[in-house]
């Protein structure tokens, strides 16, 4: 699976991109699958098809808003596809409004109630899959940093909490998971923390995975090519231990590294113990049998939703800056009086500097 991983990465966004919705299309169907054996319904008009497509239509609306994010640009240039751009999220609520009234054409007597519950289901499931696939390719345009460092983080933190606890576990962490004990919770913390800042401080020598994926007008295609930002160069930094003046020269990312890898040690768990649990309630192993040894695909990334939220998050809050590319995309969708207008305020503005 790690070597799958790695050829994936090689493969470059795209690959990752087609690989987070696979992923994803196999999670919905791991859970709708459970909805359907708890409500027992079989044969009702439409239900299964109707699951289906409400994941078509969240994708078409949430992969739409990330094409248009980072490729409005180009996208714009084309004048078929520029009503599409337009236009996106009208014609996102038209596709759910269509699978709205599909849904209540097909309510059958004695039957309302499992239907809802289904709808519901449904809901809940493309708000925990399809949402979280959303962001994860959010923080992959960004740079193939912020989502290859978290990822691993998870795993590392898996591996090393079951190793601490098969060999030091005593004291039981929490009765959904009978087998986790705070040896292993603490043991693989601390080594999630000291493999984020090594793996990190490795991956920021690399163009490859810090630079994100914008639109080039000179090479006139989209390219991962960058003077890496102030995050991925190296800086001076004074230290001072019990009284010991030292400067090291260390890249931002991996103190910015720390804080993911407290997440994914701290709170990351409890997607485990969410999962564990909504299994339980329903009595049931695991969420499919995909993966000998290991369950479902859910099984393996419980985790890594929590954790790829987070992340989005962490870098809205702390590290993105307003991005060029967003902002023309937003100046092609004006008219072409209030794109001259925005043109003369700065060349008033930026007079001076174009003169010199």
């Amino acid at each position: 699976m790690i070597c799958g991983f790695a050829l994936i990465i090689y493969g470059g966004p795209l690959a990752l991109m087609i690989t987070t919705l696979l992923v994803q299309v196999k999670c919905f169907q791991e859970i709708i699958s459970i909805g359907y054996q708890v409500y027992r319904i079989h044969g009702l008009p439409w239900f299964r098809s109707l699951s289906w497509y409400f994941l078509l239509t969240s994708n078409y609306f949430f992969y739409g808003e990330n094409l248009v994010d980072y490729f409005g640009v180009v996208i714009n240039r084309v004048e078929y596809l520029k009503f599409l751009v337009t236009y996106h999220r009208f014609l996102s609520f038209a596709l759910y409004c269509i699978g709205f009234v599909w849904f209540v054409l097909s309510l059958v007597k004695k039957y309302y109630m499992k239907q809802f519950s289904l709808f519901a289901w449904t809901h809940v499931s493309l708000l925990i899959v399809v949402t979280q696939s959303y962001l994860i390719i959010q923080n992959i345009f960004e740079a193939l940093i912020w989502f290859i460092v978290p990822v691993s983080m998870i795993v590392c933190n898996d591996v090393m909490a079951y190793m601490f606890g098969f060999f030091f576990g005593r004291t039981p962490l929490i009765k959904l998971s009978p087998k986790k004990t705070w040896e292993g919770f603490i043991g693989g913390g601390f080594a999630t923390v000291i493999f984020g800042i090594i793996f990190s401080y490795i991956l920021c020598n690399y163009q490859y995975f810090v630079c994100p994926i914008l639109y080039s007008e000179e090479l006139g295609r989209m390219t991962m090519a960058c003077e890496p930002s102030y995050l991925f160069t190296k800086q001076e930094y004074s230290l001072g231990v019990f009284g010991i003046g030292r400067t090291i020269n260390m890249y931002p990312f991996v103190w910015h590294s720390i804080a993911l890898s407290l997440f994914s040690s701290i709170i990351g768990p409890f997607g485990g113990f969410f999962a564990s649990g909504f299994k339980r309630a329903f009595k049931i192993k695991d969420f499919g049998d995909m993966i000998p040894g290991h369950g479902g695909i859910m099984d393996r990334f419980d985790c890594q939703f929590l954790m790829a939220t987070f992340v989005n998050v962490y870098i809205s809050s702390f590290i993105r800056t307003p991005a060029p590319s967003k902002i023309l995309t937003q100046i092609y969708n004006l008219k072409p009086e209030q794109q001259l207008q925005i043109y003369q305020s700065l060349k008033d503005s930026l007079g001076d500097l174009i003169s010199n």
